[in-house]
């Protein structure tokens, strides 16, 4: 079973905030489509406007402050990590190739091996 908390929107005005989210952007997708005779600027203008509009409705509900506030916290932990220095970075790629080719061999020998193992000395194939 899981401890973990299943977050849903409470209020009516989030609820209503995510619709009006969700309408805005349906709405600019047809009316991108809807407006093709007007010229590709007014498609563009009216597109782009309207997922501005959804945007700004969605960032305003309670769902869009918490990714907001998880965006900004995954930042800053990001800004904490301690990154590689060039030369570390290249010597453990360099060993993670070094072991990728050793495997490989060792896989390559291991399957001709068993291939010899069953096909000429057990079945006498060729």
């Amino acid at each position: 079973m899981s401890t973990s908390e299943v977050e849903t929107v409470q209020s009516g005005a989030d609820k209503a905030k995510l619709l009006l989210s969700v309408a805005l952007l349906l709405g600019a997708f047809a009316a991108f489509f809807l407006l093709k005779t007007e010229g590709t600027w007014v498609q563009w203008l009216v597109f782009v406007v309207g997922v501005v509009l959804s945007a700004l409705s969605f960032l305003t509900a309670d769902a869009g402050r918490r990714l907001v506030a998880f965006g900004k916290d995954s930042a800053r932990e990001v800004r904490k990590v301690v990154w590689p220095a060039r030369k570390e970075a290249t010597q453990m790629t360099a060993y993670v190739f070094v072991f990728v080719l050793v495997m490989a061999l060792f896989l390559w020998l291991t399957d001709k091996t068993l291939e010899w193992v069953f096909y000429d000395l057990i079945l006498g194939w060729r």
